[in-house]
C-alpha cells in the first residue's frame, strides 16, 4: 500500500525512533492518531522483512492505544499481529476494545485460540462475546455493539443522570439514550441534551420519544444503513424478536456499510465478482477468477455482432462508407444504455425506485431517450453528409435515434428484469448492457440501411 507523503515522513521518523530507543518514540506516538498508526503498521506487516519492526512498534503502544489501533487494521493485518501475541496480551487488548470490534476480531481467530481466550474470560463477558460473534455476517446483529446507555423506565432526571455517569465510560455513544421497561423491551429514547436541560425532578417517561425508530437483529446491513441515512440518526437501536433492546448500530459503522456496498455495486457493475479484503490484498488467482467468467461470456456475446455484420455483407459491399459510422453508432447506444442502467441500479439500491415504478419510468425514459437520440442524430448528420452523401447521412441519423432509444430502454428495463429473476440488478451495468446493445445496434443499423438505401 502507498502512504501519503505526511505519513511516509511519520513512518520514517517512527522507525528511526524505534531503532534509537523508547524515550524518543514515546514522545512521537501521542502526536499520531490511531488510524494513522494502523496505516503505517499495514505497510510494515505486508513486507515479511518488516514484520519484526511492526510488532516492536505495536508493543511500544499503551494498552488502550493498541486496542484502538488494532480496531483500524484490516482482517489479514489484524490476524498477523494477533498471531504474534500470547493469550494474556491478546485478552487484555480484547477487554479494551469496543464490543463490536472485539466480536469482529474474535471471529477472525482460529477455533483453538477462541476456546483458549473464552476460558480466561469472566462468564458475563464470555457470554456477551459469544452472542455478538454468533450473528450472521451482513446482518444488524453482526454490525451492532452492546456498549450503549440504557435507562430503566420510571426514573427521574436526576437519577437518570446518575445512571448515565455510571455507564457512559464504557458506552460507544452517550448522545442518544435508550429507555427500557423491566423486561428489557425498548420503551423510548431521548437525547443527552434533553436530559441535561430538564428539571431534576421530571420523569424520563414524560420526556422520551415513545415511537422509536429501530430495526430487528436479523435485518440486512443495507437496510440498517438506509434507515440511519434516511433519518440522520447517530445510532440505531437493535431489538430481538421480543422487542428487547440488545444493541445499537452507530452512524460510523453504517457509513462503513455504505462504502462497502457501493464498492460491491461498482465491482458488479463492471462484471467483477466480490473481492474479499480489497483489490490490494486479494490473491492473483482470486482476482483472475473473479474477472474471467463474465469476460469469457461477453466474448461469446460479441460474436452476435460479427454474425450481424456477416449477414449484411451485401449492403456493406454496396455502401462501404457505412462501416465508418458503425463504431460511432453502437458506441453511442452503449453509452446511453449504460447511463440508463446506472441510474436505475443506483435508484433501486437507495430505495428511490422500485419495480412498481417501472411503467412511469419507462414513459419518462422514452421521452428523454428520444430527445437524446434526436440531438445526437443532428450532431452526426453533417458528418454523414460530408463523408458519404445525403442518403447515408439520413440512414446514420435515423439509426442513431433508433439505437440510442433502444439502448436507453434496454438499460432501463434490464435491472428490473434481473430483480424479478432474483438476481442482483447491479449485474446489468456497463459490460452486459454494452454487449447486448453492440449486437442489437449492428442489426438495427444495417437493417435500416438495407431498407432505406434499397428503397432509394
Amino acid at each position: 500500500m502507498s502512504l501519503s507523503e505526511p505519513l511516509q515522513t511519520h513512518k520514517a521518523t517512527l522507525l528511526a525512533a524505534l531503532e534509537g530507543g523508547d524515550a524518543r518514540l514515546q514522545g512521537l506516538l501521542p502526536e499520531l492518531r490511531s488510524a494513522d498508526i494502523a496505516e503505517i503498521l499495514e505497510t510494515l506487516v505486508e513486507d515479511d522483512q518488516d514484520m519484526p519492526r511492526a510488532l516492536a512498534l505495536f508493543a511500544r503502544l499503551p494498552l488502550e492505544r493498541r486496542a484502538s489501533v488494532l480496531g483500524y487494521l484490516a482482517g489479514d493485518e489484524q490476524l498477523a499481529i494477533t498471531e504474534a501475541l500470547d493469550d494474556e496480551d491478546l485478552l487484555a487488548i480484547l477487554e479494551e476494545m469496543g464490543a463490536d470490534e472485539r466480536a469482529d476480531l474474535f471471529k477472525t481467530l482460529g477455533d483453538d485460540r477462541r476456546e483458549a481466550l473464552l476460558r480466561r474470560m469472566a462468564r458475563q463477558e464470555r457470554e456477551a462475546l459469544k452472542r455478538l460473534a454468533s450473528y450472521a455476517e451482513g446482518t444488524a446483529g453482526a454490525l451492532m455493539t452492546s456498549d450503549y446507555v440504557a435507562i430503566p423506565t420510571g426514573l427521574t432526571v436526576s437519577r437518570a443522570m446518575m445512571r448515565v455517569r455510571q455507564t457512559a465510560p464504557d458506552a460507544e455513544t452517550v448522545y442518544q439514550l435508550y429507555v427500557v421497561d423491566p423486561d428489557g423491551r425498548l420503551a423510548g429514547t431521548l437525547s443527552l441534551r434533553q436530559l441535561i436541560v430538564a428539571r431534576p425532578g421530571a420523569r424520563v417517561d414524560d420526556l422520551m420519544i415513545h415511537e422509536v425508530i429501530h430495526t430487528r437483529v436479523d435485518a440486512t446491513q443495507e437496510d440498517v444503513a438506509r434507515i440511519v441515512a434516511r433519518y440522520d440518526l447517530l445510532a440505531l437501536p437493535v431489538v430481538d424478536a421480543e422487542s428487547r433492546l440488545i444493541g445499537i448500530v452507530t452512524h460510523d459503522d453504517a457509513l462503513d456499510v455504505v462504502e462497502s456496498e457501493a464498492t460491491e455495486d461498482i465491482h458488479k457493475g463492471m462484471s467483477i465478482g466480490a473481492l474479499e479484503g480489497g483489490v490490494r490484498r486479494v490473491p492473483l488467482w482470486s482476482l483472475y477468477r473473479k474477472r474471467v467468467l463474465w469476460l469469457v461470456l461477453l466474448v461469446f456475446g460479441n460474436l452476435f455482432s460479427g454474425a450481424g455484420i456477416a449477414y449484411f455483407e451485401e449492403t456493406i459491399a454496396a455502401q462501404v462508407a457505412l462501416v465508418f459510422f458503425l463504431p460511432l453508432l453502437i458506441g453511442s447506444g452503449g453509452n446511453a444504455g449504460a447511463q440508463a442502467s446506472t441510474l436505475m441500479v443506483r435508484g433501486m439500491a437507495t430505495g428511490d425506485v422500485g419495480v412498481k415504478d417501472w411503467g412511469k419510468l419507462l414513459g419518462r425514459e422514452l421521452l428523454v431517450a428520444g430527445a437524446l437520440g434526436l440531438t445526437m442524430a443532428l450532431a452526426v448528420a453533417p458528418i454523414g453528409m460530408i463523408r458519404a452523401g445525403e442518403a447515408v447521412a439520413l440512414v446514420v441519423a435515423v439509426s442513431m435515434i433508433a439505437i440510442v432509444l433502444f439502448g436507453s430502454l434496454l438499460g432501463m428495463c434490464l435491472p428490473f428484469v434481473l430483480d424479478r429473476l432474483g438476481w442482483d440488478p447491479a449485474t446489468a451495468s456497463a459490460p452486459l448492457v454494452t454487449t447486448l446493445i453492440d449486437a442489437s445496434g449492428v442489426v438495427i443499423y444495417f437493417g435500416l440501411a438495407s431498407a432505406m438505401l434499397s428503397a432509394s
